[in-house]
């Protein structure tokens, strides 16, 4: 076999080795999705100083599913490919009796994948703190925080919310 030959054959392998690795190369991060706030939106509330959980989730919440999470709101049975978003806002008065939207506190999101999660009734988490997108990755001791918390709605795929009609 000829030099040029070999490196052809080379060139080719080391070339299909790549892309196979790419390709099956586990990628858990989730992105922020950036478009959430185009989809739709199914209920807001807001937690107050008076709430126990007041400290860590106080303020303006907001809540957006995807196209494939409203099939799941309708079913009680998410797809893989299901988006929710948890938009936590300040709460600020700006007059008696009168509260707006501050800055963005964090964006929680919840991705239905059930082989990529599968370790976790099917869903990963990330959590976008402020005004931060390029990092949500949460770590496994808080990602197992998240599942806790969800399986009190196991009955509903671990979704706590219900689409308001």
């Amino acid at each position: 076999m000829s030099k040029r030959n070999t490196r052809f054959i080379c060139t080719i392998v080391i070339t299909i080795i790549g892309a196979l690795y790419v390709w099956a190369k586990p990628d858990d991060a989730i992105t922020f999705p950036t478009e959430y706030r185009q989809w739709a939106h199914v209920k807001s509330m807001l937690i107050g100083p008076a709430s126990a959980a007041y400290k860590a989730e106080g303020g303006i919440h907001h809540i957006y599913a995807n196209e494939k999470a409203l099939a799941g709101y309708r079913t009680g049975q998410f797809p893989d490919g299901s988006i929710l978003v948890y938009d936590l806002l300040e709460a600020k008065e700006v007059a008696p009796g009168i509260t707006v939207e501050g800055t963005t506190r964090r964006v929680d999101v919840m991705v239905k994948d059930s082989r990529r999660y599968s370790a976790s009734a099917g869903w990963g988490w990330a959590s976008f703190p402020g005004g931060d997108r390029t990092n949500g990755t949460l770590t496994a001791e808080r990602a197992g925080e998240c599942l806790k918390c969800h399986t009190a709605k196991k009955g509903h795929d671990y979704v706590q919310s219900e689409f308001r009609r």
